[in-house]
């Protein structure tokens, strides 16, 4: 049984709740495109932009390291980072008043399931 499933399907809730908060903060505020110079608009928007750009090439990744024969441990670490990683990082962007310590570490563990995962990748390929 492969373990990445429930992280795809994890982070696949909480970017459907991103979704959510963005839609219905433009209906709040009706803003049917773009952030109109609102701040908190803009924010809501980059959340769920940046989830949407960082978390589909770390999935593939993290499933690549899987199918490859990657440790147990090893893709549970990687998923827990990605999870927990985008979830810190949409919360603290999610701040008007940010503390850049979320977004620093939101984006650290995003790259080092990402880069963790390439170099494995990486490493199989020429020791196989």
């Amino acid at each position: 049984m492969y373990i990445l499933p429930i992280y795809a399907a994890l982070c696949g809730v909480l970017f459907f709740y991103l979704s959510v908060r963005t839609i219905g903060l433009r209906r709040k505020l009706k803003i049917g495109i773009g952030a109109s110079d609102n701040h908190e608009m803009l924010r809501a928007m980059r959340v769920h932009s940046n989830f949407a750009e960082y978390v589909p090439i770390v999935l593939i990744l993290i499933y690549l390291v899987e199918v490859q024969g990657g440790a147990k441990f090893l893709i549970h670490a990687l998923g827990l980072c990605l999870l927990l990683g985008r979830s810190i990082h949409a919360y603290g962007v999610s701040q008007l008043k940010e503390k850049f310590v979320f977004r620093v570490t939101g984006m650290v563990m995003t790259f080092t399931a990402m880069l963790t995962s390439c170099v494995f990748l990486i490493f199989k390929y020429f020791t196989v």
